[in-house]
């Protein structure tokens, strides 16, 4: 059976790729069966350079190929804001609600017009001879609260275009249609199929 490895330990992001690797009839590893892997480093200035050394790392390593994925919110109010920084963006001690908070209150005010955003992801599928990217994107805009006990990062406060409700309110299914993780694996899976060998 034809292998892979997530680069990745996030329980949800490891949930989404599952999904949308299930009928592969890949065998399907995280950093999870890694413990020797050392922490991956995300030093880059955009999310394909991360999303490219994290599956070259897990590569490197493990001798399988690998799947990373670097995502993140951008709103456009604030240049793009909190982008690479996504996952951090409250400082060493970050955690999702502490980096919801920080967002929300920098945007405190500005009106719903001008609160437009879009969430980003980018694959990488490493291997012995190839390198391969793919990116997808959801545009929306920012909520003034937390609404919705789905999904994680900045799904509570990020309202889809096309619906009233945030990431956090919709069903896995729902959010596994249209989100930007979605969409870049969209574009990723005949490159999955194609350098893996999957008949």
């Amino acid at each position: 059976m034809k292998k892979v490895v997530l680069a990745t330990r996030n329980r949800f992001k490891i949930e989404e790729l599952k999904t949308f690797l299930k009928n592969t009839g890949l065998e399907i590893f995280t950093l999870d069966d890694f413990p020797q892997m050392p922490p991956l480093i995300e030093d880059g200035t955009t999310f394909q350079e991360n999303a490219l050394k994290k599956a070259r790392q897990v590569y490197r390593v493990t001798k399988l190929p690998s799947l990373a994925d670097d995502s993140g919110l951008e709103v456009f109010y604030l240049n793009g804001r909190p982008g690479i920084l996504s996952a951090r963006y409250s400082g060493d001690s970050a955690t999702d609600e502490k980096n919801n908070e920080k967002l929300l209150a920098e945007m405190r005010g500005v009106a719903p017009r001008r609160r437009r955003c879009r969430f980003r992801a980018v694959l990488a599928l490493v291997g012995e001879k190839f390198e391969e990217l793919a990116e997808g994107e959801c545009r929306g805009r920012l909520g003034e609260a937390p609404v919705g006990t789905n999904g994680f990062g900045y799904d509570p406060i990020f309202i889809p275009d096309g619906f009233s409700r945030t990431f956090a309110e919709l069903t896995a299914d729902e959010k596994n249609g249209i989100s930007h993780r979605a969409r870049a694996y969209q574009r990723m899976s005949d490159i999955v199929i194609r350098k893996l060998g999957i008949h």
